[in-house]
């Protein structure tokens, strides 16, 4: 089978991707799959790099992908401004559905058992006279993907080749051929079609550096023989695409957007309510496997008096709803009149707009995991996003990390290109990992301890110390701006 020489190769959340003889191979994750190829390209001294891009999925359909204005995935993401500045440096922003994209000026995050409280946005940093900065901004995954598409067919480089609807059969060395290339310490990919998807493309692929952007269950991560730490959860993230009904007390000052986020420790984990346009808003609420499968098995109406819920009542009135029986006709509403009642006889202030509808669909879960190589890099492979790690999603990180690794592993290969170095060498991995690395722990640590110190239930003193340092947290404005910058990249 005739070998096909490439320079770079990307892959997506589940396929693997295979590099060509003189170059670079990158398999890609969810969102984040297509920001490697206009991340390299993008620079001067790497646009020379014949980039291969390995897609199992049908890339045509993200190219077309549209939603009605009143309807949005469910598949949302948080960006940082370093990660918005990041896209837009690659060109990729200008390519995004603005209309569909909304940034936030306000988080506001509390405890659900204690009630201690903590606001985070600029006010502190900002004068009366000026907007709010932005915390974070939502797009939906599919906006962005088809945005990093368009700017790939926008920058008409003749050096990227795309496989889409193609997997990876195989990852093995290959071979030192006499008439030929010596690569026998190269990546040769084996590619094939996906399903029905016809064999156009090379059967095969070899990489000068191989670039594993293929996910939790990363096979470029296999092949190189790196090791993994990590656990479950034990718990669900229930996403869903909500309406919001106007809310009694205009958010001040006008335009500001609020994201909401309560801590939940006697149903397992934190929900979050995150502003999408208009009056639409993601949820994303982290809980047992048990409670997971009870919500999705509720009624729309039962969904809504939960989520409603969620964000007003106590412990207790939650944990009594938890495991009220579901409703045996479409009609009854057990859900929402218990909600109505107990509301009468609850106090509770700087809630979020009460949601008034759930959109036809968008009702799902996902199993929280921790995961985390014990390197980025070994000779000829480097990992990106969700191959490297994989933290829990309370502080919404997980794609930021992973633009974060893009960008650094592009400026190691860019800084190769102008040394003369080879870009699959170790040495020209190394500063990617030194850089990346102990940032990733560091932030996939921190959302590991958030995550056991707030499912510990009750009036205790470990309730009673996480509640100590949320207060005295917002109650001193050089520490919480701190805690910001670090957590904006």
């Amino acid at each position: 089978m005739p070998l096909s020489p490439k320079s770079t190769v990307v892959g997506s959340s589940d396929s693997t991707i295979i590099p060509s003889s003189p170059t670079l191979s990158i398999p890609h994750h969810a969102a984040s799959r297509s920001v490697g190829s206009p991340a390299v390209c993008a620079s001067p001294a790497t646009s020379n790099l014949r980039v291969a891009l390995v897609e199992t999925q049908d890339l045509q359909k993200a190219r077309s992908w549209n939603q009605d204005a009143h309807h949005f995935s469910n598949r949302v993401s948080s960006l940082t401004p370093s990660s918005v500045s990041f896209l837009q440096k690659i060109g990729a922003w200008e390519h995004l559905d603005t209309s569909r994209v909304q940034p936030y000026q306000e988080m506001q995050v509390w405890d659900g058992e204690t009630d201690s409280r903590i606001s985070f946005d600029w006010s502190m940093e900002t004068s009366p006279f000026e907007d709010l900065r932005t915390v974070a901004t939502m797009t939906e995954n599919a906006n962005l993907v088809r945005a990093l598409l368009a700017r790939i067919a926008a920058s008409g480089d003749e050096n990227l080749s795309i496989f889409s609807n193609t997997t990876v059969a195989s990852i093995e060395n290959g071979t030192d051929h006499p008439d030929g290339p010596n690569l026998s310490a190269w990546p040769v990919l084996s590619l094939a079609p996906t399903g029905s998807a016809p064999a156009s493309e090379p059967s095969r692929i070899a990489a000068r550096l191989l670039v594993g952007a293929d996910g939790i269950n990363s096979p470029v991560r296999r092949f190189a023989d790196i090791a993994t730490d990590g656990w479950d959860y034990n718990r669900h993230g229930v996403v869903a695409t909500l309406s919001l009904a106007d809310p009694e007390t205009p958010t001040f000052p006008i335009g500001t957007r609020t994201a909401y986020q309560r801590f939940l420790p006697s149903l397992g984990g934190p929900i979050a309510l995150l502003p999408l346009p208009g009056n639409h808003a993601t949820l994303v609420w982290s809980t047992t496997v048990e409670n997971a499968a009870y919500l999705k098995s509720l009624s729309p109406k039962a969904f809504i008096a939960m989520v409603n819920a969620a964000f007003r009542l106590s412990m207790t009135d939650l944990q009594y709803m938890m495991r009220m029986e579901r409703a045996s006709t479409a009609t009854e509403d057990p859900h929402e009149d218990e909600l109505t009642w107990r509301m009468k006889h609850t106090d509770f202030s700087r809630v979020p707009p009460m949601v008034n509808g759930v959109q036809e669909g968008s009702v799902a879960s996902f199993p929280l995991r921790f995961r985390h190589a014990s390197t980025y890099i070994s000779p000829r492979v480097a990992l990106v996003g969700d191959a490297a790690h994989v933290i829990h999603p309370l502080a919404g990180q997980g794609l930021n990390l992973g633009l974060g690794d893009v960008a650094s592993l592009a400026k190691s290969i860019e800084y190769a290109v102008d040394h003369g170095m080879d870009v699959g060498d170790i040495l020209s991995l190394e500063h990617y990992t030194a850089d990346r690395w102990a940032t990733n722990a560091k932030i996939g640590g921190a959302c590991d301890i958030l995550h056991k110190l707030y499912n510990v239930p009750g009036q205790n003193p470990v309730a009673w110390a996480r509640s100590f340092g949320l207060d005295v947290i917002d109650r001193v404005p050089f520490v919480k701006s701190f805690l910001m910058r670090n957590a904006q990249g």
